[in-house]
């Protein structure tokens, strides 16, 4: 019994967090990819100083070779003029300065290694930061038209389509009654109840003169002017 509750709270508080993810996706990569960029930052603090310190033994070690080299070129000429005493402390100070070189050579030579191998990884870094940033803008695009999309399928599902309420609209104005031509029937209706139509009615047929005029009769009496 515990172990199916444990299952069954361990399911839903996955489903939750994967519903929260989803929710704030897009607030989630903006968040990651300023966690990226503080992190390469960072990084390029540290291949700045390892850079500094290279270049610092680098100094060192051309120091130390023409510290060197004097040295050797100065007890040679004490050996030349026979003083042994003054080679051999030239010697001691001369063996120093090739164990310090040594050592300063390996120095460098770590950090022109660790610099190379930061370098590349500062490098497909930044790449792949610049591609987050172009999927963030994409990202962004697509949620965009997810809520147009969702807005316009919850007022479909809602029957609160405004392009079919505006069709509503135009039909129920289409098929209301013309008031010009219900005047007309009006006085249609009117004429036949108080017989004022009969007159015209057989005037129309051929029966006594017309009871208005036409454009016909009116064109006719014009030319006979003429």
């Amino acid at each position: 019994m515990f172990s199916t509750l444990k299952t069954l709270i361990t399911g839903a508080n996955a489903r939750a967090e994967e519903q929260l993810r989803d929710q704030f996706s897009i607030e989630l990569i903006d968040q990651k990819i300023r966690e990226a960029d503080g992190n390469l930052r960072a990084a390029k603090i540290t291949l700045a100083s390892l850079i500094q310190r290279q270049r610092g033994e680098a100094r060192q070690i051309s120091t130390l070779k023409s510290r060197c080299a004097d040295l050797v070129a100065r007890a040679t000429e004490a050996l030349e003029a026979g003083r042994e005493d003054l080679a051999q402390s030239a010697a001691s100070a001369i063996a120093e300065m090739e164990n310090e070189l040594t050592l300063r050579k390996e120095t460098h030579d770590r950090l022109e290694a660790r610099i190379l191998q930061l370098r590349q990884s500062l490098e497909a870094a930044n790449r792949r930061i610049l591609d987050l940033k172009q999927g963030a803008i994409t990202a962004r695009a697509t949620r965009r038209e997810q809520l147009i999309q969702s807005r316009l399928n919850q007022d479909l599902q809602a029957g609160q389509n405004p392009l079919e309420e505006a069709e509503g609209l135009i039909a129920r104005v289409l098929q209301q009654d013309d008031p010009f031509e219900k005047g007309q029937i009006l006085r249609e209706i009117d004429n036949r109840l108080d017989n004022s139509d009969v007159a015209q009615n057989l005037a129309d047929a051929g029966f006594g003169a017309p009871e208005r005029s036409t454009a016909a009769e009116v064109l006719q009496r014009l030319r006979r002017t003429q």
